[in-house]
């Protein structure tokens, strides 16, 4: 009986059949092999952005001492840091933190590659986070009224998209079936089932604003119209954001 069972197993690999014994015999069982179709189907929406981001830095020097720069910026910064803070809303999760600070001594190199002292140099740079996005400019000219150097970047995103996401998974995934139901009707079949489906849903990217590396003389930071001025200089405009949505179902046919 063991050497019969062992003959059959082998000859039932080599024709793709199943084997299952038990006390009363021996059980033959033939797994047909399964057609499918793979369907790939898409959404998307637009949405209005919600949240803005603000990098702001303040960098001081001293072409003598360490401890002038990190002592002014330190005055800057806590100006712009206070102002900030009035002006965001920490209830809807806004909030303002530190990102980078750097000391760090300035060299020059002469004709014959000789390294010297030219300044000390300090940067401190803040992350604005907020949902009050018609308030970005003003927080902008704000900073740089006080004597932030550097606004680095400006972007605006969506705080929360899980529904919409959620629907437009729920249409993708119509799609797939209703374009898979088409082709197999075409090719004189039918669906039976599903046999593998996955999906994923984000933001196609971030609305950025073109604040990069824009530098405010003395004279214009010290200027009672110089917020007014760069505020209009560059209108903010938070534009929108396009969620897509994607699956890739597969599908059994007979």
């Amino acid at each position: 009986m063991k050497r019969f069972l062992v003959a059959a197993a082998a000859a039932a690999v080599v024709a793709g059949i199943t084997i299952s014994s038990a006390n009363a015999g021996v059980t033959v069982t033939e797994t047909p092999e399964r057609g499918y179709v793979t369907i790939s189907a898409s959404s998307n929406k637009e949405l209005t952005p919600d949240l803005a981001e603000i990098s702001i830095s303040v960098v001081t020097s001293d072409s003598k001492s360490m401890q002038k720069a990190t002592a002014e910026n330190k005055e800057i910064s806590g100006k712009v840091y206070s102002a900030l803070k009035e002006m965001i809303n920490p209830e809807n999760g806004d909030y303002v933190k530190t990102a980078n600070f750097s000391a760090n001594p300035v060299y020059t190199y002469s004709s014959n590659n000789k390294r010297n002292l030219d300044k000390y140099e300090v940067s401190n740079t803040v992350i604005v986070h907020t949902k009050s996005i018609d308030k970005a400019g003003d927080m902008i000219d704000k900073a740089i009224s006080l004597g932030a150097t550097d606004v680095s970047n400006l972007s605006f995103t969506l705080s929360k998209y899980e529904k919409e996401c959620d629907e437009l998974l729920s249409v993708a995934t119509q799609r797939a079936r209703s374009q898979a139901d088409s082709i197999v009707k075409a090719a004189g079949s039918s669906i039976t089932g599903v046999k593998s489906i996955s999906g994923s849903c984000s933001p196609n990217a971030v609305s950025r604003v073109p604040y990069r590396n824009m530098m405010l003389s003395a004279k214009a930071a010290d200027s009672a119209e110089a917020g007014t001025a760069y505020g209009e200089s560059i209108p903010l405009q938070a534009g929108a954001i396009k969620i897509y949505a994607n699956v890739n179902a597969s599908f059994f046919v007979k």
